[in-house]
């Protein structure tokens, strides 16, 4: 983001009441969790790839994938 738009950002932020600062703040925190959650999904994901390539990788599975 330049720093045009974060001080347009900033601007529209002062802007507005006490009340509707803190929704946008809330919602700033939702967006930062989700996004933590789903690095966190996608870091389990690639852990556990190693333990399922048994699983996934095999002939009866490799048969299936082609139906």
């Amino acid at each position: 983001m330049s720093a045009q738009a974060e001080q347009l950002l900033l601007e529209k932020l002062r802007a507005l009441p006490p009340e509707r600062r803190a929704e946008v703040e809330d919602f700033i925190d939702f967006m930062q969790n989700r996004e933590a959650g789903q690095h966190l999904v996608r870091g389990i994901a690639r852990a556990s790839e190693p333990a399922f390539t048994a699983v996934w990788d095999n002939p009866d599975n490799a048969a299936h994938d082609r139906l």
